[in-house]
């Protein structure tokens, strides 16, 4: 039997910074992102209002303002009114955003949107700068070395963020608990994200934790699996795959994690307005652990690409999935190529899992919730910031392991042992109770 029946029971864009939490689908050319008058009608009475205004601005304001500027202020007016993942891309950006997938970037390794006009952390990408220095979801980022961030332009934000490897960066941050701003200082790195971290642990139990999906990060999945079984000499009981703070990434390296467990039916599909935003993708029979049990970690800053995987594997009944409520990003990103060079990040279609679950502002709830036992001061509590707290966000329409994840990590940069981290320690003792089950069964 499969492990939930024995037990009868989410922009991701880094440019330095990781801005908001993002599922890329497709790239789309500038050819084949026109669209023609016939299917969308010209509103020429809102756009004279619009060329009123522009021209007012011209020639009234008190000082001069750009072409440019205006023109790329009224298209980040327009994308902001959507939802916190549709974004325009400079061609710089552009450029950069491809860097992200290879998991090679300068910066401070952290994940920010926007909220009442502030930028808020969603979440310190783990073992980066910013989770050394202490930042943690749901942070508040009201000055950046000493500027006001009250109405600041997301792209201004990153733009004051970014800098030379080494060098310092002031941040105040206000934290529920705080009683006044406090000031973290952390010094920008170039930040290598290896994508997929694995181990053993005792009792013959495999751990792999992914931090990240990248490209090639389903071929290193099956590459750390292989490794782990030949160093057990094929005698690997189980799996547990740690998807805490994983904030998404490529959707088809999701679907290949996911499909190296399981043998057949459906793993997500989408659903969007276009045909072109329609898929299902299905798995491919073979399953690399055998049916082997496993076990998914996940919390509230598993968003995306990792809840695509939880909640396929969820569904199959593959594995038991384990740990806290993730992010709820239920919604992809397609990359559109403008005329200029320039682009568009613009949601396109919502996945769904594979029995029709869309997880949008909802999140993939445990199968058992097991919370991080940490001993903190006052100011360190706070809840986690999740989909539904982005505004404007969508509706829900229907071993050289690094174990644990942020939540039960040490705030010292040193990653814990699964006896320090109690989400993973119970993980552990889960599978092994399985494991147990099944050979006594055999018997």
């Amino acid at each position: 039997m499969k492990p939930r029946k024995r037990l009868q029971t989410l922009f991701v864009l880094f440019l330095g910074i990781l801005i908001g939490t993002g599922l890329t689908l497709e790239r789309i050319s500038q050819a084949d992102r026109e669209v023609s008058s016939e299917e969308v009608s010209i509103p020429y009475e809102q756009l004279q209002l619009f060329s009123e205004v522009y021209s007012q601005i011209k020639g009234k304001y008190v000082e001069k303002v750009s072409d440019q500027k205006l023109m790329e202020g009224a298209i980040d007016g327009m994308l902001q009114e959507l939802d916190p993942h549709s974004t325009y891309l400079t061609k710089d950006m552009l450029r950069e955003m491809h860097v992200e997938t290879e998991g090679k970037f300068g910066g401070l390794g952290i994940e920010v949107t926007t909220e009442n006009g502030f930028i808020k952390v969603v979440s310190p990408i783990a073992d980066t700068p910013a989770d050394k220095a202490g930042l943690q979801a749901g942070d508040l980022i009201v000055r950046i070395n000493g500027t006001p961030t009250k109405d600041m332009n997301l792209m201004e934000a990153v733009k004051k963020m970014r800098g030379e490897p080494g060098s310092k960066i002031k941040l105040t941050v206000v934290r529920e608990g705080f009683e006044k701003p406090r000031d973290f200082t952390v010094t920008r790195d170039v930040i290598r994200i290896e994508s997929v971290d694995s181990r053993m642990l005792p009792h013959g139990i495999g751990y792999v934790r992914i931090k990240q999906f990248q490209q090639d990060t389903g071929a290193k999945v099956r590459e750390q699996i292989a490794q782990l079984k030949d160093e057990q000499k094929g005698s690997m009981q189980g799996l547990i795959l740690d998807l805490r703070n994983n904030p998404g990434g490529v959707l088809s390296a999701a679907v290949e994690v996911a499909d190296a467990f399981v043998k057949q039916g459906k793993i997500v599909y989408t659903e969007g307005r276009e045909d072109s935003s329609e898929m299902t993708l299905r798995a491919n029979p073979d399953d690399v652990l055998s049916d082997k049990p496993i076990v998914v970690l996940v919390n509230s800053g598993s968003a995306s690409a990792s809840e695509i995987v939880a909640g396929a594997l969820q569904d199959r009944e593959r594995a038991l999935v384990v740990g806290t409520s993730t992010f709820g990003k239920g919604s992809v990103q397609s990359i559109l190529e403008l005329s200029d060079g320039s682009g568009l990040k613009l949601t396109t279609a919502r996945y769904f899992t594979p029995q029709g679950r869309s997880i949008q502002a909802r999140g993939i709830e445990p199968d058992i919730t097991v919370r991080p036992l940490e001993v903190s001061k006052p100011e360190q509590s706070g809840e986690r910031l999740t989909e539904k707290d982005l505004p404007g966000h969508l509706m829900n329409n229907g071993g050289s392991g690094q174990p644990g994840g942020g939540e039960g990590a040490k705030k010292d940069g040193k990653t814990p042992t699964y006896l320090e981290d109690y989400q993973l320690n119970q993980a552990m003792n889960l599978l092994r109770g399985i494991i147990l089950m099944e050979t006594k069964k055999a018997s």
